[in-house]
């Protein structure tokens, strides 16, 4: 069967892309609707407890969704699972109150309590309770004074008793319909990651059930079907699967076949027209509640809304990446934090102020905070957008995410990034910056700069010429190998986006083969080295005065002078000014699965020092009528008909 068609399994409960989509169908709410649950603890052992819910003294038992205080103890949920984003919800929907629903047994006091935008605590609402024997009990709390910031959370106080809570659920009035929802998983050759997320979703009743379809566009030769797990999978997904195979496009290419998809579906399903896609990396340790949270806001918001979820750390599970981002287009950087925004911080540690004092205080980020853009780790967006905007650029991967957003943002919808609806993804400094990719991150941040700001083209040569300068020092010549292709890539205009991005891939990992210095080694087994010979050299204190020292480390390098002959350096300590001494260096990889081996060549900086010259003069000669031709192109590249040609759907 060829590559790029649709195929299932032989279980019957498999459904084929294009088909079985009359799941996507609009709902009739059963009652209130559920936009949040009370967890007490998360889907995994790694996930801490204390993300979901505190003992303030005394003793408790947190389960998944039950709770046991013990006499004489408190528990809240002032936590980052546990509290609701009362501000996003005051700001973006057309909801003016939340009920706290409760089942319950024991005696003891429940409190609502809620923050403002400077971390401030008020109770609203509480109640003593004696006696209860899985009876329900309802708290109900204004969505009235958190327009700039505030959450809202519970406290579970006991006295002489056990109080346990069998169920807890915010509640919200639903809408008159529920729109349907579909994941949408693009995978390659992450089988067992991509296996795991499904497990999750299926093993979670009450956040499958906000689901209608899952769609997993499996791009790699690894495939998920080929795993033992798959036939367990299509039957507790229940004939939601629509199982995808076709050639590796990248992000934008799978996430934008879940887009076809559904889409698709609309012009013969009228209901398809308002579905909701929510996108979901692979890679992921899922927590199935970010369905329920982001699916339940998105009915909400009085318009289509794009709702995205927030990264923890994989490898620091209390660790937050971002409260929200944008994109700086002067220096081709995404993934920037909005300012207020709570950025790469422990939820479970104090705050600091800006002279590096504990505060006393938690890190909570109570101020609402707006983003720009929403990365596509966990992301809901609206079938209604895409109707409007069209597909992702073909940009294979990396800034398709950022591009999308702004594209959406410049037609008039938002972006909201929703606290609480978290998963844990890989840590992305725990990934090194010398890979292939980075061909993409720099060559699809002229493309997505171009399209969606004005940046003077003298500015961004300057920034790139900055960070080849760095690379040249650091002798990591295929690197700059790769900078310099990104660039040249982008000067051929939107023409050479045709085929999605595979031919690129496949040129930039046959250049960087011809640098060594891109290659990993066992720590244990670096060619042609005795570790003896290898002293590990610490670096100094980071220069105050950089355009100074860049200038001597030119010099030097000018020269042929090196004030080290070789050592060994750690990833901390692999800066530009301390390894840019070195004739040879072994440096830790950004994975800590190995090192890279650099060596001064002379003759290799030369040259792409001399090509550096060159490709930046044509950049700023040519970037303001190459920002032309990238807009105009904007709409065939993101048509129905050019994506169907890259799918091989014809």
């Amino acid at each position: 069967m060829p590559a790029s068609s649709s195929i299932t399994s032989d279980a019957a409960t498999a459904q084929p892309a294009g088909k079985g989509d009359e799941r996507l169908v609009e709902h009739a709410p059963t009652g209130r609707l559920v936009v949040q649950r009370g967890l007490f603890r998360g889907p995994d052992p790694v996930c801490p407890d204390d993300l979901y819910a505190q003992v303030t003294f005394g003793a408790a038992v947190r389960e998944r969704q039950r709770l046991v205080v013990h006499a004489g103890s408190e528990v809240t949920t002032d936590t980052y699972f546990g509290r609701f984003p009362a501000s996003y919800w005051q700001r973006w929907t057309v909801v003016d109150s939340v009920d706290v629903e409760i089942t319950a047994s024991g005696s003891g006091r429940i409190a609502v309590v809620a923050s403002d935008v400077a971390g401030e605590t008020r109770t609203v609402a509480a109640r003593d309770v004696s006696g209860l024997s899985g009876e329900s009990i309802t708290l109900s709390a204004k969505l009235d004074k958190f327009v700039d910031g505030g959450f809202l959370w519970l406290e579970f106080t006991t006295g002489e008793s056990d109080f346990v809570v069998e169920k807890l659920r915010w509640t919200v009035e639903p809408p008159h319909r529920l729109r349907p929802t579909a994941v949408v998983i693009c995978t390659f050759n992450r089988a067992d990651d991509c296996t795991k997320t499904l497990q999750s979703l299926g093993g979670d009743p009450e956040a499958l059930d906000v689901l209608d379809a899952i769609y997993v566009v499996d791009q790699g030769s690894d495939t998920v079907e080929s795993r033992p797990a798959f036939p367990d999978i299509e039957k507790a997904l229940d004939g939601r699967l629509r199982y995808i195979r076709q050639p590796n496009l990248g992000g934008a290419g799978g996430f934008g076949r879940g887009m076809y998809e559904v889409t698709e579906a609309a012009r013969v399903n009228s209901d398809a027209e308002h579905a909701n896609l929510l996108f979901m990396d692979d890679d992921v340790l899922c927590e199935p509640e970010i369905a329920i949270r982001l699916t339940a806001f998105a009915n909400r918001t009085p318009e289509p809304t794009i709702v995205g979820g927030q990264m923890l750390r994989l490898l620091h599970p209390t660790v937050l990446l971002a409260g929200a981002e944008y994109a700086d287009f002067a220096q081709l950087k995404p993934g920037k934090v909005v300012t207020n925004a709570l950025d790469d911080v422990d939820l479970l540690a104090e705050e600091v102020d800006e002279e590096g004092i504990p505060t006393g205080k938690i890190n909570r980020g109570d101020r609402r905070v707006d983003a720009d853009y929403n990365a596509w780790w966990s992301c809901l967006i609206p079938a209604e957008v895409v109707a409007k905007i069209g597909l992702p650029l073909p940009l294979f991967f990396q800034w398709d995410d950022v591009e999308y957003g702004y594209r959406a943002r410049a037609n008039g919808f938002a972006t909201v990034t929703l606290p609480g609806a978290g998963l844990w993804h890989a840590d992305f400094d725990w990934k090194d910056a010398d890979k292939w990719n980075e061909y993409f991150a720099v060559r699809n941040s002229l493309i997505v700069s171009s399209l969606h700001a004005a940046i003077e083209p003298k500015h961004h040569a300057r920034v790139i010429l900055s960070r080849i300068s760095r690379y040249l020092l650091t002798m990591q010549y295929g690197l700059a190998a790769t900078i310099l292709k990104s660039v040249e890539d982008f000067l051929r205009g939107p023409e050479f986006l045709h085929d999605g991005g595979q031919t690129a891939a496949k040129e930039v990992f046959a250049l960087r083969k011809e640098y060594p210095d891109t290659v990993m080694h066992k720590a244990s087994e670096v060619p042609g080295l005795k570790a003896g010979t290898v002293p590990l050299i610490q670096a100094g204190p980071k220069p105050t005065k950089n355009r100074l020292v860049m200038a001597k480390r030119l010099a030097y390098l000018a020269l042929g002078r090196t004030v080290h002959p070789i050592g060994a350096v750690s990833k901390e300590d692999a800066t530009w000014w301390h390894v840019s001494q070195f004739a040879t260096a072994v440096v830790t990889d950004g994975s800590q699965e190995g090192v890279r081996l650099r060596k001064r060549d002379r003759e290799t900086t030369i040259r792409l020092a001399k090509q550096t010259a060159r490709v930046l003069r044509t950049l700023v000669a040519e970037m303001p009528r190459l920002r032309e031709e990238y807009r105009a192109a904007v709409p065939q590249l993101t048509s129905r008909e050019n994506w169907r040609r890259l799918y091989n759907m014809d």
